[in-house]
């Protein structure tokens, strides 16, 4: 599964450097000079050319020279990337990486969106509710949100209090929701 960790934005300056939307708690370690980071398969960059005549083309990977938060903004630069125009071409390209190579967290009781989506979601008695169909993280809390079996979904707020247990082994999220949550 592909793990989105970055948005490339608009250019910064003339020497190819971007901004990038960052979508990761660990963007030291995913935007680290050196670090390999692909691009969304079948990203569609606008038109653009790299020079006179020549038509350029979103690499399936981009190597990170360097990274820098600037004005709370993250800015990178990729080899290769050299000029403002060639910059442009990548902006709105989301850059990825495989689930299989992100370490698990070491708090039992944190969690990977990509470990949750999928998951059924039952009762504490048991009685199936649906299934996670994505994780929103929200100011006050992350949601997930349950696509229902009669199509609807539910916001269940991602506390203790209504999700006592997360069962990765068993495939299920236990949620203890207050009476009229999956009703809103």
């Amino acid at each position: 599964m592909q793990l989105v960790v970055g948005r490339i934005g608009k250019p910064h300056g003339v020497r190819g450097e971007v901004t990038v939307e960052v979508r990761t708690d660990e963007p030291e370690a995913r935007f680290a000079p050196g670090a390999v980071l692909r691009t969304e398969p079948g990203a569609t960059p606008p038109p653009s050319t790299a020079g006179p005549g020549v038509p350029f083309r979103v690499p399936a990977e981009l190597t990170i020279e360097e990274a820098r938060f600037h004005q709370g903004r993250m800015l990178v630069a990729f080899d290769g990337i050299l000029d403002r125009n060639t910059a442009e071409a990548l902006r709105g390209t989301l850059l990825v990486v495989d689930s299989a190579d992100v370490a698990p967290p070491d708090d039992p009781e944190e969690f990977h969106d990509h470990q949750l989506v999928g998951l059924a979601v039952v009762t504490p008695a048991g009685e199936r509710l649906g299934e996670v169909a994505r994780i929103d993280h929200a100011p006050a809390s992350d949601l997930l949100v349950l696509r229902r079996p009669e199509g609807r979904t539910a916001l269940i707020p991602f506390v203790r209090a209504i999700v006592p247990e997360v069962d990765l082994a068993g495939g299920r999220v236990i949620v203890d929701p207050p009476a009229g949550l999956l009703d809103l």
